[in-house]
């Protein structure tokens, strides 16, 4: 019997959704709207969980790729938001590491702060710069467990030339994640 084949594909709507709107974000505080927003409508479309990323041209703004939580619809644990878009950024521009000799430089711009797993991939994506809406302990105080991290993981981050911007746009950012609590949303990897 043959392996299945693996294949995720985000959903139709996120095509639509992107397409609505401008493709190049100049300020940070809009790239983080754009993907708040995208953890939104994943919520409201019933198609993930709270959470969306996106890969941004750090210094243009454009949209490279976006990225939502379909762990639950894909039934795949590590179908997270920044594991998919960074996936994606690295597909659609044809290599693996981010940091490319064109001195093209890369975001990863979340609606929370990675979980343990994501944390590890960032450093081997190429990004340069993360910035993030909800803190950790927003996800954990809804059951999310968002695994063993390093205490000081922003400093481990900086250290390895990834500057780390926190609590943009946090309010908003919690209020996704309150709402999805509130209608019911699974926690798939509670404690």
């Amino acid at each position: 019997m043959p392996w299945p084949h693996i294949q995720l594909s985000l959903p139709d709507w996120v095509d639509v959704y992107i397409a609505a709107h401008p493709s190049t974000f100049k300020k940070v505080e809009d790239r983080m709207a754009l993907v708040v927003e995208l953890a939104r409508q994943n919520v409201i479309r019933g198609t993930g969980g709270p959470f969306a990323a996106g890969v941004f041209e750090l210094e243009t703004g454009r949209l490279i790729a976006p990225g939502i939580n379909m762990v639950v619809s894909s039934n795949c644990s590590v179908a997270h938001a920044e594991i998919l878009a960074l996936a994606i950024a690295q597909q659609k521009l044809g290599t693996f590491n981010l940091r490319r000799d064109d001195a093209m430089e890369f975001e990863l711009v979340t609606s929370a702060e990675p979980c343990a797993m994501c944390l590890g991939a960032i450093p081997w994506s190429g990004v340069v710069s993360l910035v993030c809406g909800a803190r950790d302990e927003d996800a954990r105080n809804i059951g999310f467990d968002e695994g063993p991290k390093v205490a000081d993981w922003v400093k481990e981050m900086t250290d390895r030339g990834i500057r780390v911007q926190r609590d943009l746009c946090r309010e908003q950012a919690r209020e996704v994640l309150r709402s999805y609590h509130e209608q019911g949303g699974p926690i798939y990897n509670g404690r």
